[in-house]
């Protein structure tokens, strides 16, 4: 039971440091909707995505207003579509995107997860239909998320995939150039992917899941700023057990929402994810977690080992709230969604560079970064290939969600809007990685991949 002081405390969180639900995602098996005929595919895809979710967006905002705990979005996942699909025999799988979309407007979600492929061994002919359609499929959809996973720490990294992955971003970039190159912004490259993952861009029900489930991602970086507010020039130790018992009042309450919505929605409860994901609002940054820790700007020296304790707290907080907490969980630095992020660049004090050693530590990887349009394919698929071996040698979850702004140089902003925020040219190396990509290939497992 609740007692009054934590029910004040709460409200307080939620009136005046940002926390929120940040979604409920319902993950929904496709795997028994494929057909040869890919017109009759998309159908099946369409009743039974919409027969499932139906009732989503009502139920989230039914337990929004009784329990006065704010749900900002409320998403669908579905089995990677380069499984579902695989069956149908057509080239170009944009037809099941726009079946995707179709979907998501119907049941009125905010987006839609789930045009993926699992690459990190290989390519089947599902997987390259799949991903030569991710362009035109971004483009002509307006909710659709697409995902590619290119590495794990079992397989190691398909490189043929990493290169080819450049040349999409690069297409998807000119294919949505009269919005600020927005498809890149919906399409992330993965190593170690997560299948119960219930953000985007990068959110796909996995093969390992169940027919339909309930995944709740919870946010709450103004809340952690504000306590840490409160143990000013304290060892790390006391800032370190300050941020568990945040995270574990934080994650008490997604447990709360995520039983709820799935026995209303009669799905399986899947997990939640505590991850600290920030929004462009003032207060509500991870950046400024890392500042209250005693750095003046966020992207000097210190930053990797603040976010080090910030990432592990969180978790370590998490885990003790709830038996299900899954996902990615942690802390996201996605720099067009987070206002101080957003300053350091402009400062120039937090480069690409930093970043990437900033996610070694951090939940996921390079998030929301716009490069400058000139930036060449190959360029874009080595830092993938980065982000990859961090994620294979580390044994964790990376990803890159790059966004290459046409006709914009270092500087100049690119403006996605709403949860995705305004990102600033970043500059990239000038030196070629040509040679390094056109090798292909694969960059074989560490030997750690033979833990069993």
């Amino acid at each position: 039971m609740l007692n009054q002081h934590e029910i004040i405390e709460t409200l307080n969180m939620i009136d005046n440091q940002h926390l929120d639900i940040r979604t409920i995602t319902m993950g929904i098996s496709l795997r028994n909707c494929g057909h040869p005929d890919a017109k009759i595919a998309a159908t099946k895809m369409y009743d039974k995505i919409t027969k499932y979710a139906e009732n989503l967006v009502k139920t989230g905002e039914e337990i929004e207003k009784e329990m006065g705990i704010p749900i900002i979005n409320k998403r669908i996942s579905v089995t990677p579509m380069a499984i579902a699909a695989e069956s149908s025999e057509t080239e170009d799988y944009t037809i099941f995107a726009k079946a995707m979309d179709n979907a998501a407007k119907e049941c009125g979600v905010n987006f839609i997860g789930g045009f993926s492929a699992l690459v990190q061994k290989g390519f089947t002919i599902g997987d390259r239909r799949l991903i030569n359609s991710i362009p035109s499929a971004l483009a002509q959809t307006d909710f659709v998320c697409s995902s590619v996973n290119v590495g794990s720490t079992k397989a190691g990294i398909n490189m043929d995939a990493v290169k080819l992955m450049g040349n999409i971003i690069k297409d998807t970039a000119e294919k949505t150039k009269e919005n600020d190159g927005l498809g890149c912004a919906k399409l992330v490259v993965f190593c170690n992917a997560v299948e119960d993952n219930p953000f985007m861009a990068g959110a796909f029900h996995g093969v390992g899941e169940p027919e339909c489930a309930i995944n709740v991602g919870v946010s709450g970086p103004g809340v952690v700023y504000n306590a840490l507010k409160g143990v000013k020039g304290a060892p790390f130790d006391v800032v370190a057990e300050t941020v568990k018992k945040t995270a574990f009042k934080i994650t008490r309450m997604g447990q709360l929402i995520a039983r709820e919505a799935s026995s209303r929605l009669n799905a399986e409860f899947g997990i939640v994810d505590l991850s600290l994901a920030p929004t462009p609002a003032v207060g509500d940054s991870v950046a400024r977690i890392l500042e209250e820790m005693g750095l003046e700007t966020c992207g000097t020296h210190g930053t990797t080992a603040a976010l080090a304790l910030l990432n592990d707290a969180v978790k370590k907080g998490g885990v003790m709230a709830s038996s299900s907490v899954g996902g990615l969980s942690g802390a996201f630095i996605p720099v067009s969604e987070d206002e101080g992020m957003i300053e350091a660049v402009h400062k120039g004090v937090l480069a690409l560079d930093k970043l990437e050693a900033m996610t070694c530590v951090c939940s996921v990887g390079l998030d929301m970064i716009a490069v400058p349009g000139d930036t060449t394919a190959e360029t874009i698929s080595a830092i993938i290939a980065d982000e990859a071996a961090i994620g294979m040698i580390n044994q964790k979850t990376t990803a890159v969600r790059i966004i290459p702004a046409l006709n914009k140089k270092v500087g100049d902003e690119i403006e996605m809007g709403g949860l995705l925020g305004t990102a600033p040219v970043m500059p990239v190396h000038k030196e070629s990685s040509y040679d390094f990509i056109m090798r292909g290939g694969r960059i074989p497992a560490p030997l750690n991949s033979l833990k069993n």
